[in-house]
């Protein structure tokens, strides 16, 4: 009897597992179709099953996963959504918009505009429900690093809507360093509209290394961590920000993000 009890506790603790199993085998075969039929849609639910599956099984088995599997499994279908977005022919740099954008602070949107010098959107132009904006003017996406920046907030105990620059300076490295043990050294500069973020030994390096030589990666898609440093920046700021640039060094193990805060 008490074999059959630990065996059943067994199975029901493997169902998460098997459910984020599930989510990620999916989001594959999503991916792997969006670039068969050429179907932004199916990529856009391929990127979102592929990255729940991932994160789901990390939080589920609760330990370490080896850098370079995390970024053999995340890094294909983000090249994928980059293949599909210069497909489509957007060629302006993304823009991360602020929270007055959304209807949900805990949400965010990447757009993507048709061509490099298009305007900004307009309030109720975009949405989060939809891929593409009224006009037909931009691409809406969903961050790579919105459920990070909402792991941030979480983890902090604030809303970045309600502090300003200088305590996100004071309180985002040592998270990152301590809490998250995402990077070994996190430094963030402000001077005037340009933000510019410095890792040292991060989780994602091998990703980074992988994607900055893909063109235009770093300023549409973008890996997980520089995207939900834009998404704080957002919210916090309150204003659109993209990515200037984007350099990572294979000698030293250091990402520097330069980031831009725009004016409405």
């Amino acid at each position: 009897m008490e074999r059959q009890n630990h065996h059943f506790l067994r199975r029901v603790r493997s169902l998460p597992g098997l459910a984020s199993l599930l989510l990620l085998v999916t989001g594959v075969l999503a991916l792997i179709c969006s670039v068969i039929f050429t179907s932004s849609v199916l990529a856009f639910i391929g990127l979102g099953l592929t990255f729940w599956g991932v994160l789901l099984l990390y939080l589920t088995r609760e330990r370490y996963v080896r850098s370079k599997l995390f970024d053999s499994t995340v890094q294909p279908s983000l090249e994928v959504l980059c293949e599909v977005v210069s497909n489509l022919d957007y060629r302006g740099k993304a823009v991360y918009l602020p929270p007055r954008y959304l209807k949900d602070f805990k949400s965010g949107i990447v757009y993507i505009p048709k061509q490099q010098d298009a305007k900004m959107p307009i309030v109720g132009e975009v949405s989060t429900e939809k891929a593409f904006s009224k006009n037909e003017n931009g691409l809406s996406l969903t961050p790579s690093g919105l459920n990070l920046a909402n792991l941030y907030e979480q983890e902090l105990g604030i809303d970045f809507v309600r502090v300003d620059l200088k305590r996100l300076q004071n309180d985002l490295p040592g998270l990152l360093i301590e809490n998250l043990e995402i990077a070994r050294d996190v430094e963030i500069h402000v001077k005037g509209s340009l933000v510019t973020a410095r890792f040292l030994n991060s989780i994602y390096e091998g990703f980074c290394q992988g994607t900055s030589k893909r063109s235009g990666f770093c300023t549409t898609i973008g890996c997980p961590l520089c995207s939900s440093i834009a998404c704080v920046l957002s919210r916090t700021t309150g204003k659109p920000i993209v990515v200037e640039k984007n350099k990572c060094s294979e000698t030293d193990g250091v990402i520097e993000v330069q980031y831009r805060i725009l004016e409405d």
